[in-house]
């Protein structure tokens, strides 16, 4: 018996000519959140759909909760609870005839499902909505429902295909206050693919992908040493000049604007070196130096950083 929920080894997974996932390997266990992060195109939906059964492997192995997805299929999609990017709810439906639909189509059976479905309501926050039609919810009561019919089967797994695109940023927190508690009150593993970096810092582990790989994977923390030391903040004016000057210096890796301040990515053991010649010249070429110090690397900064290198090997 495997010690993972989720244990997919060596997926291949291709669409015609095209690759889509190259040789993937992913062990998610119990009381995890894995964030699954990376551009557009790179894979990460077909992963998702591969490990809910909705894509047919070409090659490779996954057993959900030590089901084998091919030889038990239906043993394991029982494990799993799937929340697409575009979910499948019925809008002339209300909130309860939804989980009521979706907990039959499970094979619930009708004192399963009315149980369940109060919890699920209550956990949910959609409780006062049980009777509203589905389509008449906003956008962020329609994400809990989706989250409420992939629990619905109290699944030991949960895969979420960016759940909370689309909805404004205190909705995305109500999301989250939803699924933490899920790894307190159910030995579950839960995979997220998101393309938010303040979501992503809330996982146990991420795996960057990139062309249908995971590049690199690890604790946030763990990700951000990578550039421990070698990135500086950098706010001044002109804008264009001040980053043309840092993009200038030889030991400089990399500029990129967050908002009105730069990240000056530089190589590893020129951080002091770099800080006192780019100020120096910032203000030799009449430019104005505002702030320009060392800073704990973002999320952002690693993954950019990962990217480039990714399509330098490309």
């Amino acid at each position: 018996m495997s010690d993972y929920l989720i244990d997919a080894q060596d997926l291949y997974k291709f669409f015609g000519e095209r690759r889509a996932v190259a040789g993937l390997t992913l062990r998610i266990p119990s009381g995890e959140i894995y964030g699954l992060v990376g551009p557009d195109g790179a894979g990460k939906t077909t992963v998702l759909r591969l490990l809910c059964g909705a894509l047919t492997l070409d090659a490779g192995r996954i057993l959900i909760d030590s089901f084998d997805m091919r030889s038990e299929a239906e043993r394991a999609r029982e494990q799993i609870g799937y929340l697409a990017q575009r979910f499948a709810l019925y809008e002339e439906l209300t909130v309860q005839e939804n989980l009521r639909f979706f907990a039959e189509v499970r094979g619930l059976k009708r004192a399963q499902w009315m149980q369940r479905s109060q919890e699920i309501l209550d956990f949910v926050g959609l409780t006062p909505f049980r009777n509203r039609r589905a389509g008449q919810l906003s956008g962020g009561m329609k994400q809990k429902l989706g989250l409420a019919l992939a629990l619905i089967n109290e699944p030991r797994v949960l895969l979420l295909d960016e759940p909370t695109t689309g909805v404004d940023p205190v909705t995305r927190q109500d999301f989250w206050r939803l699924l933490l508690p899920l790894l307190r009150r159910r030995r579950v593993a839960v995979l997220v693919s998101t393309p938010y970096m303040d979501e992503a810092l809330r996982c146990t582990r991420i795996g960057f992908m990139r062309n249908g790989r995971i590049i690199q994977e690890g604790s946030p923390a763990h990700l951000r040493r990578r550039l421990a030391g070698r990135v500086l903040e950098l706010t001044g004016g002109p804008a264009p000049l001040v980053a043309a000057l840092a993009r200038s210096e030889p030991a400089v890796e990399a500029v990129h604007r967050f908002g009105a301040r730069f990240h000056v990515r530089v190589a590893p053991g020129a951080l002091e070196a770099v800080l006192v010649r780019l100020e120096a010249s910032i203000r030799a070429a009449g430019g104005v130096v505002e702030n320009l110090q060392p800073i704990e690397p973002q999320l952002e900064d690693v993954f950019i950083e990962l990217a480039e290198g990714a399509e330098e090997k490309g």
